[in-house]
């Protein structure tokens, strides 16, 4: 019989969080403050702590399932390894050529980022293959001892292998990349064709590039996770979130760790796509609000969108989407999330002209809000919802974490006298300010793209997700708001509900019109194999624990941007056509349905099917602390300050109650507004609906 309990941790810029659900529904929940200096500490601490005070053997965890910012913050921080970088000759400065795009267009300052690889380190080999893959020139092997030798007496770390057209014919590289592995033995090598034998030589570089910049730290991260697992007894095997709401093993993750940059808040996208099917909701803006950031993406169908590329270690995806340039292209499916540098932690200041600011800066995990105690002097949106009586003012997390009220009021009045405010002014100021921000990763995933996020329901996740989601919901228009079980961990349960999955790419550079679905099933037969091979390894050996489905990447003839779409065998290449025009309409405006179209890519997603059910059909917390009912003044805007009552979730039935009302549970606050009344449905989330007006 199998271990009852499966694990979900989620590490978050300010929280650590850390989820615990048996195979019927119970839910039991940890968070601790995150460890910047080994978030791995932090993990231990959280698991440890929930371990002990359940009196749950460690032995009976069946799953760990784990989403990092590892990769992420390597990237940001430029911690990552000294890398090497061998391609052919001409082409060097591929990666300071680059794409001639920046996100400040008339800004005579701005400057790109540094290439993650120094010019002395971008090397070259006096190799050739044209375009249809025939070999122009042969691969020197004194060329790779010379680059091996330089890579050696510099001490690089990291090596990665990028040829110009070898997504056609990727001999030389896998002969380059053998070559170096076994000159440079513990220094990994990365080969483009390996990762991603597509077209693009640029994006194709910068992406392995990236993967070779991170890979040791991940290598490093995902041994230390599991050497601690080791000491506290966890024997279940290590899975990590990919930013394609699937989970890997950790040596694979280990081995490509760019699947794994956008970890954390591809969690709570997949769980909240479940929960929609489970529930009925198929058009879901799902709005994650954190310590640190805030995230949005769109579920439309019962489906979330996914991206072909994302870009890396630059600003933030503020909402207008087509803004690129400021960081590293990556050519890995991610859930086309919106992010912006709003959060609980988001330091709030006066400016050169007297007015508010929130944001981007953030407190952190430390010194974290000046209510938490630990150093902060510099109020934060935590702060302002402490001051407005939106949080507990003695303590959050079921007591675990003690507020100093009178510190965070002192800090919000030192600004609001900056600015000519009361404190109440000054901290709704900075609650209404942090939603204003907020409200553009809404829109950059909503109306941005021609959507009307009144149309949708909202999926209020994150530790203050559930307290600006009123407020926020109002200015976007959306009248009605699910708040879920855990709300305040959901992406650590919403990992729960992943399927092991591996995404491949395969190059199939052809005009549609010039092959047939005969040719497109040859082509895509190696990927297949390798990715049922996979799962195999994995323990999905049977067809019934095996689902494939494959992928084209489609454009008009000329055109530079692809659309992914799903390839239906029975329905063959016209209904392919015929989805590529409609969903060309649906994106950008317009279809030409003369024009030629031309396959870029073939891409397969394999996947293992578990032999019960991931998500369970309903969820109850387990060992909960309930909040004693009571009633606190909370200030609402325009009206005023209100007593408002506060009580769990359990007080809530079918039948909705009106706000104001402010549900306290250990991991997040409801805060329902007037004009808002809440109610509770059979999967125990709390559905929030708006007053007609």
């Amino acid at each position: 019989m199998s271990a009852p309990y499966r694990l979900g941790v989620d590490i978050g810029g300010t929280f650590t969080d850390v989820v615990l659900m048996s195979a019927d529904g119970v839910i039991y929940s940890k968070k601790v403050l995150s460890t910047p200096q080994d978030y791995s500490q932090g993990i231990e601490n959280g698991v440890s702590a929930l371990l002990d005070e359940l009196k749950i053997n460690a032995a009976d965890i069946a799953e760990f399932v784990h989403a990092t910012t590892v990769a992420t913050n390597t990237i940001i921080e430029r911690k990552g390894a000294k890398s090497g970088l061998l391609t052919t000759k001409g082409f060097r400065d591929v990666l300071e050529i680059a794409r001639f795009r920046t996100p400040r267009l008339y800004d005579i300052h701005y400057k790109k980022q540094d290439a993650l690889v120094e010019r002395s380190l971008r090397l070259e080999a006096d190799e050739r293959v044209a375009a249809d893959g025939a070999i122009v020139r042969e691969l020197n092997d004194a060329d790779l001892e010379a680059a091996a030798k330089t890579f050696e007496e510099a001490g690089v770390e990291a090596v990665s292998v990028a040829f110009i057209n070898s997504y056609v014919n990727g001999d030389h590289e896998r002969r380059a990349a053998a070559y170096l592995a076994k000159r440079l033995p513990g220094v990994p090598v990365t080969a483009s064709v390996d990762l991603l034998p597509q077209l693009g030589e640029y994006e194709r570089t910068s992406t392995t590039v990236v993967n070779s910049y991170i890979r040791p730290v991940v290598e490093r991260y995902v041994q230390s996770l599991k050497n601690r697992l080791d000491r506290l007894g966890i024997k279940a095997p290590l899975l990590i979130m990919q930013s394609s709401g699937g989970v890997s093993p950790g040596e694979a993750v280990a081995r490509q760790p760019i699947d794994i940059i956008e970890s954390g808040p591809a969690a709570g996208v997949l769980g909240g796509q479940r929960l929609g099917e489970k529930i009925g909701v198929g058009d879901m803006l799902v709005f994650d609000m954190g310590g640190t950031t805030a995230k949005a993406t769109v579920i439309e169908n019962h489906a979330y969108a996914l991206c072909p590329e994302t870009e890396v270690g630059g600003e933030a995806a503020l909402g207008a989407r087509m803004i690129k340039g400021a960081g590293y292209p990556v050519q890995t499916p991610t859930i086309d999330i919106a992010e912006v540098g709003a959060g609980g932690g988001s330091i709030a200041a006066s400016d050169a002209a007297g007015g508010l600011t929130v944001g981007p800066r953030s407190a952190g995990a430390e010194p974290g809000p000046v209510a938490y105690g630990r150093g902060g002097q510099q109020p934060t949106v935590t702060d302002a919802n402490i001051v407005l009586g939106y949080l507990n003012p003695k303590a959050l997390v079921s007591g675990e974490l003690s507020l100093d009220v009178k510190a965070a009021t002192d800090a919000i009045q030192a600004v609001g006298s900056r600015v000519g405010l009361s404190a109440t002014d000054t901290a709704y100021g900075i609650h209404s300010i942090a939603d204003a921000t907020m409200l553009r990763a809404l829109r950059g995933v909503s109306s941005e793209k021609g959507r009307d996020p009144s149309q949708y329901t909202m999926l209020a996740i994150g530790g203050n997700g559930s307290v600006h989601a009123c407020s926020l919901a109002e200015a976007a228009g959306m009248t009605r708001i699910v708040a879920p079980p855990v709300a305040g961990l959901f992406s650590a349960l919403g990992m729960l509900f992943a399927d092991v999955e591996h995404q491949l790419v395969s190059a199939f550079y052809k005009r549609l019109d010039e092959v047939d679905m005969a040719a497109v099933t040859l082509a895509a037969a190696p990927m297949l194999a390798r990715g049922l091979g996979m799962l195999r390894d994995e323990g999905f050996g049977t067809p019934e624990t095996q689902s494939a489905k494959l992928f084209a990447d489609l454009r008009y003839v000329g055109q530079t941007s692809p659309l992914t779409l799903e390839i239906d065998e029975a329905g063959g290449l016209d209904a392919l056509a015929a989805a590529f025009h409609a969903e060309h309409k649906s994106v950008f405006g317009y279809a030409s349905p003369g024009e030629a179209i031309q396959f870029v890519a073939l891409k397969l997603v394999a996947r293992g099917l578990a032999s019960s059910p991931r998500m369970p059909d309903s969820a109850r917390r387990g060992a909960e602390k309930t909040v004693e009912r009571h009633v606190r003044r909370a200030f609402f805007g325009e009206a005023g300050w209100r007593d408002t009552p506060v009580a769990p979730r359990s007080d809530l039935t079918a039948t909705p109650a009106a706000g104001p009302m402010i549900i306290e549970e250990y991991d997040t606050t409801i805060v329902v507004r007037p004009g808002w009344s809440a109610a509770r449905d059979s999967w125990n989330n709390v559905v929030l609906t708006r007053d007609a007006a």
